[in-house]
């Protein structure tokens, strides 16, 4: 089980919960953003050969889950990160310098790919995901807009203009009220599926997996376990038996378990991880989740989640493979080609946008004495997804 011992608030004196001090939340993310990957691998027919298919298919058939997995860790890793005394303009600023420039880079890119390719254009929807309000749209055609995958963060930023109001209560709670949060979560999550009846057929799959306000269950889940584990409250396993916990329950959910159960499940999963990760960092347990490697792959997870379905969908267009895919071995070939080459791009993204920008735009954070010092443009403590 997971130390007990009271986790001193991170505070500018301390550096405790900056980035440098939760790189196995680092490495996590690159393990969520992998998982979405291949989702969309499986999913957006880039495998012709059916046996092929079956195969990505199967292995990645809760992928989709990463998203949770990115909402949970987010959560967590604000509240660990947040400072004393920091302002609400403070944080918002840092979080649009996080997320925005990236998203709007990919936006003009969306942009012109579909003016290359002559698709039409709905502005009410392009001017929607340029403003990340296209989230709160249930219409088809309006949430999954432009670059589709930027819906998530238009529930981000729902969370980010949330959590400094919600924060002082969640300060105050008593320990009984945050692992009530942590316990219902998963309830609540399983009540969406006969809860969604209520909502007319064609906004069912918007309102359980799109809707802000739904979808900021798995944010206050992350939220409430990270104040537990800053007051020596959380109860869990450590990182090996959380790992092999998420590993079953992934295994048990994609061969025998119903599908309206799954995110219940992994949203349970996801957070015994998380909060094992952060619990090896903080009382130097090994963890393979801080190699050099992983922490690489972490950091530019942001990057590499944001271009991923751009860059499938741009190239497959492009070869005229789109909505047929690559014949025989070709196919898997093409999953990995893809891969390396959207990894390679999120890494001139990360490097030349996302580091600079943060830089450039992000307030200073105070340091010890009241010095000024940059906020740190990457790790964990930026909150984002992935």
């Amino acid at each position: 089980m997971t130390s007990a011992t009271v986790v001193e608030r991170p505070a500018a004196s301390t550096g405790r919960g900056d980035a440098s001090r939760l790189p196995s939340l680092t490495g996590l993310r690159w393990v969520a953003a992998l998982l979405v990957f291949g989702f969309h691998a499986g999913t957006m027919r880039i495998i012709a050969e059916p046996g092929h298919q079956a195969v990505v298919g199967g292995i990645f058939t809760l992928g989709l889950s990463g998203v949770q997995f990115f909402f949970i860790l987010s959560g967590f890793v604000l509240v660990w990160s947040a400072r004393p005394g920091d302002s609400r303009r403070r944080f918002w600023r840092r979080r649009l310098a996080k997320i925005y420039p990236n998203h709007l880079v990919l936006w003009a890119l969306a942009m012109l790919a579909m003016l290359w390719f002559a698709d039409p254009i709905n502005p009410v929807a392009a001017l929607e995901n340029l403003f990340l309000v296209q989230a709160w749209d249930p219409r088809p055609g309006y949430f999954y807009s432009v670059n589709n995958v930027s819906w998530s963060l238009s529930c981000e930023l729902f969370f980010y203009l949330c959590l400094p109001l919600a924060l002082p209560a969640v300060r105050r709670a008593r320990p009984w009220m945050l692992w009530a949060a942590v316990i219902a979560v998963p309830l609540l999550i399983v009540a969406l599926w006969p809860g969604q009846t209520l909502v007319p057929e064609q906004g069912r799959w918007w309102f359980a997996q799109v809707f802000p306000l739904v979808r900021s269950l798995e944010f206050w889940l992350g939220v409430a376990a990270a104040e537990l584990m800053l007051r020596g409250r959380w109860r869990g396993p450590r990182l090996p038996l959380a790992s092999l916990i998420f590993v079953a329950t992934w295994t048990a959910a994609a061969l025998w378990i119903r599908a309206e159960l799954w995110a219940a499940l992994l949203s349970v999963a996801y957070v015994l991880v998380i909060a094992a990760a952060a619990d090896a960092d903080v009382h130097g347990r090994r963890s393979p989740l801080r190699s050099r490697p992983m922490v690489w792959l972490g950091e530019v997870s942001f990057a590499f989640y944001l271009v991923h379905v751009f860059v499938i969908m741009t190239i497959l267009r492009l070869t005229g493979d789109w909505g047929t895919g690559l014949p025989g071995w070709w196919g898997p070939l093409a999953v990995i080609g893809l891969l390396l080459l959207t990894l390679a791009l999120a890494a001139l993204l990360h490097r030349y946008v996302e580091q600079p920008m943060m830089r450039r735009l992000a307030p200073t954070r105070k340091a010890p004495g009241g010095a000024q010092r940059p906020s740190a443009p990457g790790g964990p403590s930026a909150g984002v997804l992935p």
